[in-house]
C-alpha cells in the first residue's frame, strides 16, 4: 500500500522525542530556511536534514510516493519561475552572465541558475523535515503534547483524528480499488492514463460514503463517552519533555537566530557570489 503521510514506528531517537518538541523544531527549522537565501546555510541544513532522516531509520521506499510528488513539485516550480521570470536572478544579484540565448526574452544566465539552485535547496532542506515530523510522530502522543503546551484538548484530539484518518482513507481506497478490479475494471498500467483516471474517479463516491459512515460512527462513540463535557482530560500516550527535547528546541532556536544574524550582517537575504 502507498504510504502517504503515515506514522512509521521505528526504534530511533527521533521517534522518542515528544510531538510538541518536533512541531516546535519543524516551525523554527522552516522559518530559518524560508527567511534566508544564504546558500552555505541552506546547503548545511539540507545535509543535516538528510542525516536526521537517516537517524530516524526511515527509508526512501517507505515514502517513495510522497518523494515522487515532491520532486514533481520542485521541477514544476522551477520551470514556472523561469517561464514567468527568466531574469529574476539577474535582478537580484545585479549582474548578468549569459550562458545560452534561447527564444525572445528567455536567456539562461549564471545568476538565474544560481537562484534556481537556492530554490531547490530551500525545498531540499524543508521537505525531509516535514516528512520526518509526520512519519515519526504518533498522532495520539502528538495530541497529548499539544494539549500539554496549552492547546485545547478538543483541537488536539481533532488533529490526532485527522492524522489517524489518513491511513484509513488509503486503506479504504485500496480495498475499493481491488473490489472494482475484481469486477473487471482495468486500473493497471495496461490501460491508458485516461481510462485509469476514469476508473479512479468511480472510486470517489463509495470512498466518500464509507468515510461519512466512519465519521458518524466515531462521532457517536465520542458523544456516548461524553467527550467535550469536562474542561480537562487525561492522555494515555502523554509524555513529558525530556532533556533531549529541550536540547533540540534550543538548537533550532539557535539555528533560527543564526539565519537572522547572517541576513543582518550580510545586509541582504541573498548570498551573492557574483559581486
Amino acid at each position: 500500500m502507498i504510504n502517504l503521510f503515515n506514522y512509521i514506528d521505528r526504534p530511533s531517537p527521533i521517534h522518542r522525542l515528544t510531538g510538541a518538541c518536533k512541531l516546535i523544531c519543524l516551525i523554527l527549522w522552516t522559518l530559518a530556511a524560508m527567511t534566508s537565501f544564504y546558500t552555505p546555510l541552506l546547503l548545511a541544513m539540507t545535509v543535516a536534514s538528510l542525516l536526521l532522516f537517516r537517524i530516524a531509520k526511515l527509508k526512501v521506499k517507505d515514502i517513495s510516493f510522497v518523494v515522487g510528488l515532491m520532486l514533481v513539485y520542485i521541477v514544476l516550480n522551477n520551470v514556472l519561475i523561469f517561464l514567468f521570470s527568466p531574469d529574476h536572478g539577474t535582478s537580484i544579484y545585479g549582474t548578468e552572465t549569459v550562458l545560452l540565448k534561447l527564444i525572445g526574452p528567455y536567456v539562461i544566465t549564471a545568476e538565474q541558475l544560481f537562484y534556481h539552485l537556492n530554490v531547490i535547496l530551500k525545498n531540499a532542506c524543508t521537505v525531509p523535515i516535514v516528512l520526518l515530523f509526520v512519519c515519526t510522530t504518533n498522532p495520539s502522543e502528538f495530541a497529548a503534547s499539544l494539549n500539554r503546551v496549552g492547546v485545547s484538548y478538543k483541537i488536539s484530539y481533532a488533529v490526532a483524528l485527522a492524522l489517524r484518518y489518513i491511513p484509513d482513507i488509503q486503506r479504504e481506497y485500496r480495498d475499493i480499488s481491488l473490489a472494482q478490479q475484481a469486477r473487471g475494471t482495468e486500473m493497471s498500467k495496461k490501460a491508458s492514463l485516461v481510462n485509469r483516471l476514469k476508473a479512479a474517479s468511480t472510486i470517489l463516491i463509495p470512498l466518500i460514503l464509507s468515510s461519512m459512515d466512519r465519521i458518524e460512527t466515531i462521532s457517536n462513540a465520542m458523544e456516548l463517552r461524553g467527550f467535550g463535557k469536562s474542561g480537562k482530560r487525561t492522555w494515555y500516550s502523554g509524555k513529558k519533555f525530556s532533556k533531549m527535547d529541550i536540547l533540540c528546541i534550543i538548537l533550532c532556536v539557535v539555528l533560527m537566530a543564526l539565519s537572522l544574524l547572517i541576513t543582518f550582517l550580510n545586509g541582504s537575504r541573498y548570498y551573492n557570489p557574483f559581486m
